[in-house]
């Protein structure tokens, strides 16, 4: 079963993939153009997030700001892909 605490590691690992760093040098607080992802990165991050979780994530590319899904740190991609796991489950909480 995966808990909050897996999806964070595994939404870091990913991050830090795209930034080509270290998962140590990636927070909740972490801005993921602060660690060098671009928007080609980005796009990869969510393609291998909704690989990792087996989820649709509504996120349009072409207009980042308007999308249901807040990339505007790593604990906001945390926070949106629990939300979306738990949706996709029918609970309220992922563990």
């Amino acid at each position: 079963m995966t808990t909050k605490h897996d999806i964070r590691a595994r939404v870091h690992e990913i991050v830090a993939d795209q930034a080509m760093i270290d998962t140590t040098d990636v927070s909740d607080a972490s801005v993921p153009a602060d660690l060098g992802v671009d928007s080609m990165g980005l796009v990869e991050a969510i393609f291998a997030i909704e690989e990792a979780f087996d989820i649709q994530v509504p996120f349009n590319a072409n207009e980042p700001a308007k999308s249901d899904f807040d990339v505007s740190s790593v604990g906001a991609i945390v926070e949106a892909v629990t939300r979306l796991v738990c949706e996709q489950r029918g609970v309220t909480d992922p563990s």
